[in-house]
């Protein structure tokens, strides 16, 4: 009869080969090269795009970031199903509630990019593609790590309104709902961290967080969570929102326009802006992983990167799965 240990050994090869199988089965056509002999002005064309976008309109590149947070992290990963429009059969992924609020500019970067390549490689580079190499470009243009992006994905066919919610983290939401969103995707807490941490650039609309402020108390278990000059700003940038919902203001006070870990060390100042963001620093699961990242930005730097890159390879479709979109807001 074989030994437990023995039958612990095997069991353990074959998990690690089955992961093996699993990745080559999956990336095997997903190379940093891929465009190299079909599209040798892929880095250049995006590089371009994304400089003259992000100088035009300096919100780009944290609205990039945002939709393709919101475009990977769904079940059907990296397809650019959030840049189908829907049809009168079809409400889409970009019509579902939490994604109303996806800024124009990262649709609008997407678009441009996608023309200037149909002109110079028709029918070869897809969406998704063109959606990760983006993101990479814009976070290393605000100081962000640079990080390998593989290419080779295929754009999906299907995008569901009904397939969103529950997989897209909500401001409201508690920590360990939040946490649980991305561990099911494979993330560890501390990657789930560093991806919060892509606050440091960007805004939050009002409307999001005017319950937090706006019934604040000295007795309220949100009060302490936010430093009391920084509500009473909050509440003057505000004060408006009921008549202007587009009122927003910056999740980094200190540096909004730079990708930096200033995010982590505002949190425990209480300068956060969302029920969220306070969530992290006070929910003890996440807590040690803000506190290393506001001392340490390489670090913070390094796991960012390792959950971009992770982020990235979700649920990709390559081969003669899915397509090259001709416009990247409708099948062919």
């Amino acid at each position: 009869m074989a030994s437990s240990s023995n039958i612990l050994n095997n069991m353990f090869l074959f998990t690690t080969l089955s992961l093996l199988f699993f990745f080559r089965t999956s990336y095997a056509k997903l190379t940093l090269d891929y465009y190299k002999d079909t599209c040798p002005q892929f880095s250049t064309i995006i590089q371009d795009t994304v400089t003259n976008k992000q100088i035009a309109s300096p919100t780009t590149a944290a609205a990039t970031i945002r939709l393709f947070l919101h475009d990977c992290l769904l079940p059907n990963g990296c397809d650019a199903s959030i840049l189908l429009s829907s049809t009168p059969f079809n409400k889409a992924e970009r019509d579902a509630d939490i994604n109303l609020s996806l800024p124009g500019d990262a649709f609008d970067l997407v678009v441009r990019a996608k023309t200037a390549l149909e002109l110079a490689c028709p029918n070869t580079v897809s969406c998704a593609d063109i959606i990760s190499a983006a993101t990479r470009d814009l976070l290393t243009m605000l100081g962000g790590p640079y990080y390998s992006v593989f290419l080779g994905r295929r754009d999906g066919r299907v995008s569901l309104s009904s397939a969103v919610d529950g997989h897209l983290p909500k401001p409201a939401m508690p920590m360990s709902q939040i946490v649980e969103i991305f561990t099911k995707r494979g993330f560890s807490v501390e990657e789930m961290v560093a991806l919060s941490g892509a606050h440091t650039v960007g805004f939050s609309h009002c409307t999001e967080f005017t319950s937090d402020i706006y019934n604040n108390t000295s007795s309220s278990s949100s009060s302490s969570q936010y430093n009391p000059r920084f509500v009473e700003g909050l509440r003057k940038a505000c004060a408006d929102y009921q008549k202007n919902p587009t009122l927003s203001v910056f999740n980094d006070i200190m540096t909004p326009n730079k990708f930096d870990n200033v995010y982590f060390q505002n949190l425990p100042k209480g300068l956060g802006v969302l029920k969220s963001d306070h969530g992290l620093f006070s929910d003890p699961t996440t807590k040690p992983f803000v506190e290393n990242f506001a001392a340490d930005q390489n670090r913070f730097f390094m796991v960012f990167s390792q959950a971009m890159r992770k982020l990235s390879l979700l649920g990709v479709q390559t081969g003669r799965k899915g397509e090259i979109r001709r416009r990247c807001d409708q099948i062919n």
